[in-house]
């Protein structure tokens, strides 16, 4: 039986990439949608699965069985606040775009997205965008969240994506995998991806003047195949690039992200998910250690030293104690 790649889902009709390359119109079989998926939404963009390929515009495919998933990553279900809601399946890695105004992306969002990739293993890589308009003050708040970030172990690159600035890097970084690309409404994800594959020609809005917020141009997580073999000199680090094989490479557009809000993830747990507290918390006095008002805390010996960042400890903090977490967490706002 063809084995397919998800590349979309709209409601109960999805688009099926088949292993040829060709694109498939698939329902899924009712037994699909009933198992315990503990999600809201049984098959996602990234999914690999079984499937009857399409015959005719009239008749269309079907999926019959979804493979297991290496990773993915979710969100709190739109409508069900005890459900989840899996944004995409099988990522090699994410790639947060951030900016820090119109709109500023805050410290808390960001920790927020961070802990949950790491929580289902999906490393991330955040893109830092519109620093072609920053002036004497944003350019301090960009500093400091460039420093926060790469101390704490991620990879942050810098774009003006409307000017092109800064898209080679994230090609090297895209190169022969599948991302998730996710951010606030008007960080320029749309504009990023035109800027890395212009024959997708996604639509873009401006940011709204009133508010400084972004307008919605994405309503659905899709997934493009990027056009390697038109990026001329093509980045380095690959086998098949230097045999002249640009391998697959797929970039998945996302609704934008209002708020984050954590799933299935245990209070004793969230903390792990900071590299930086994680690498030390073995030398806390206790085992069990929340690292909050604890005697001996490795980790707040590291945050007086300055070895963590303050904005990260707060974060840390504001999950431990559920701040915010009755928000509407959507993608779609």
């Amino acid at each position: 039986m063809p084995t397919g790649l998800i590349m979309r889902s709209t409601g109960s009709r999805y688009l099926v990439r088949g292993s040829d390359g060709v694109l498939h119109q698939c329902v899924a079989k009712g037994n699909l949608r009933i198992k315990d998926w503990g999600s809201t939404n049984p098959v996602s963009v990234g999914d690999n699965v079984e499937f009857l390929p399409q015959e005719s515009e009239e008749k269309l495919g079907a999926i019959l069985e979804l493979n297991e998933r290496k990773n993915y990553l979710v969100r709190r279900s739109v409508n069900l606040s005890h459900h989840k809601h899996v944004i995409a399946a099988n990522l090699d890695q994410a790639m947060l775009l951030v900016t820090v105004s119109r709109p500023r992306t805050s410290y808390g969002f960001i920790d927020r997205f961070l802990v949950t990739a790491e929580a289902y293993e999906v490393p991330v890589v955040i893109v830092l965008n519109k620093i072609d308009e920053l002036n004497g003050q944003s350019t301090e708040l960009m500093l400091e969240l460039v420093d926060t970030y790469q101390e704490a172990g991620y990879t942050v690159l810098m774009t003006a994506a409307l000017k092109g600035k800064g898209i080679k890097a994230v090609k090297n970084i895209l190169l022969g995998k599948v991302t998730l690309l996710a951010g606030h409404s008007g960080v320029g994800k749309s504009t990023l991806i035109n800027a890395i594959d212009p024959e997708l020609d996604l639509f873009t809005l401006e940011i709204s003047e009133s508010s400084e917020k972004g307008q919605h141009t994405t309503t659905n997580a899709e997934m493009y195949e990027l056009d390697v073999e038109a990026w001329g000199s093509a980045p380095s680090g690959t086998q098949e690039v230097k045999e002249g094989k640009p391998p697959p490479t797929f970039l998945i557009d996302t609704p934008g992200i209002k708020g984050f809000g954590l799933v299935d993830l245990r209070k004793e747990d969230i903390g792990d998910q900071f590299p930086e507290m994680f690498a030390v918390k073995g030398d806390c006095r206790f085992n069990d250690c929340m690292h909050k008002e604890e005697p001996g805390c490795a980790v707040r010996k590291a945050l007086e030293r300055g070895d963590i960042a303050e904005s990260r400890y707060k974060s840390y903090i504001d999950m431990l104690e559920g701040i915010d977490e009755e928000s509407p967490y959507r993608l779609d706002q």
